[in-house]
């Protein structure tokens, strides 16, 4: 296994490009970092600041090829993201964090933890995975990527911002290699079946309306962990979270009580083992 162990980010030392910061706050006693879904980057999670308790800070992971990275490669590995994001978080200084990830975000998260608990850090606590399921993937690997029309009709059906985008067609000739590239990876992305259990508690959420993951797959999810498990169910589909913003947050970060009254449904309980 290689060794990350860069140091911890300083006054004078360089930001790291993967890591946007929507709210900074050197005494914070929580940090939650975001992981952008397919073809989206770290601006969808720029509004959420407003939802965070004083206390907390936001930053979201941003992959090159975009926004302010636009210039770099784009990089066809989610192993090279997870890397590339385990590095730049370890270089932050060691607070509780909590990691949400939307769709693609879900599993790149999950694969950033994993190599941030090999290297031996403690400090993330909770894995929130949302919009994305962890088994009944196909064994054959299609190794061709989808084509533009199979793009667009992937992305019309979850609807969101970047459907929409995809009507314009100066827009679309500059996100459809973005969306080409993430489509590729998350399809040839297949969970490690002998990956040990992480520590972290987990969190999985969707909407009652998503194509992409039903309730048994979400549930899916307490696999992974040896920690705590909950899963929560709220109304929408793919991108249900740009409704239930701060419901989310305040679910993700713990600011509610996990028997909440914010209208999801909620099933606990631990990790690693049958649910009920």
């Amino acid at each position: 296994m290689t060794t990350m162990q860069p140091t911890p980010n300083s006054p004078q030392s360089r930001p790291s490009p993967w890591l946007a910061r929507y709210r900074a706050n050197p005494s914070a006693a929580l940090r939650l970092v975001c992981f952008p879904h397919a073809g989206g980057s770290a601006s969808f999670y720029r509004t959420w600041a407003q939802h965070l308790a004083p206390a907390h800070e936001l930053l979201a992971v941003q992959y090159p090829g975009r926004e302010n990275r636009y210039a770099e490669p784009l990089i066809p590995s989610l192993d090279e993201i997870a890397a590339a994001a385990a590095h730049a978080l370890l270089a932050e200084p060691a607070r509780e964090t909590v990691l949400f990830g939307h769709s693609m975000g879900a599993a790149v998260a999950y694969e950033t933890l994993r190599l941030l608990e090999a290297e031996g850090a403690t400090h993330f606590t909770r894995l929130c995975v949302s919009g994305r399921r962890i088994t009944d993937f196909s064994e054959e690997i299609d190794p061709a990527p989808r084509t533009d029309d199979e793009l667009i009709a992937a992305m019309t059906g979850l609807g969101g911002t970047q459907a929409e985008v995809l009507h314009e067609p100066d827009l679309r000739e500059m996100f459809l290699p973005i969306i080409r590239n993430d489509y590729h990876l998350i399809d040839t992305y297949r969970p490690p079946r002998d990956a040990p259990p992480i520590r972290a508690d987990v969190i999985a959420l969707l909407g009652d309306d998503d194509p992409q993951v039903d309730r048994r797959q979400a549930k899916e999810w307490a696999s992974v962990t040896a920690g705590t498990f909950a899963r929560h169910v709220f109304p929408g589909g793919h991108f249900y979270l740009m409704d239930h913003a701060q419901q989310v947050i305040e679910l993700i970060t713990g600011a509610s009580r996990l028997e909440s009254d914010l209208g999801a449904r909620i099933d606990a309980g631990r990790g690693h083992g049958p649910q009920i």
